[in-house]
């Protein structure tokens, strides 16, 4: 899926006014989702997306060893939806709204067995977020 594709689905998914603020919740989400997971997770997930929000995946800092972070903080929904609203803008309720959109989005433009593995690394709470069918399967415009 190109950048402009997934701007656009996520912003039809959550009916934003402005392209812009479909691409702080694309990043919003996909940087918290970095913090989250392992580092190698990460990079594939930023591998299979346009270039545009790879960068967005790709962790940044040292863990508390001074060592690059190769596992994902451990933090819940609560965390989660407060760091994707902080990043976007918008309340916690909006960012999990937001945030299943996103993610909606992203099992469409990613293989399926990188969104097992994602599903797998993140704990039941934030998993809920994920679409219960692929999102490939319906028709995303």
């Amino acid at each position: 899926m190109k950048y402009d594709d997934m701007v656009r689905t996520v912003r039809d998914r959550v009916g934003f006014v402005d392209r812009d603020e479909a691409e702080q919740t694309l990043r919003a989400v996909l940087r918290t989702l970095a913090e989250r997971v392992p580092a190698g997770l990460a990079e594939h997930l930023a591998a299979q997306l346009p270039h545009e929000l790879g960068g967005a995946l790709r962790p940044t800092g040292a863990g508390e060893s001074g060592h690059p972070r190769t596992v994902g903080e451990r933090f819940d929904l609560t965390t989660f939806a407060g760091r994707v609203a902080w990043r976007a803008g918008v309340s916690e309720d909006t960012a999990v709204q937001r945030s299943a959109a996103v993610l909606e989005v992203l099992d469409a433009a990613v293989s399926p067995e990188l969104m097992d593995k994602l599903s797998g690394a993140l704990p039941h709470d934030i998993r809920e977020l994920l679409p219960t069918t692929r999102a490939s399967e319906h028709t995303i415009t």
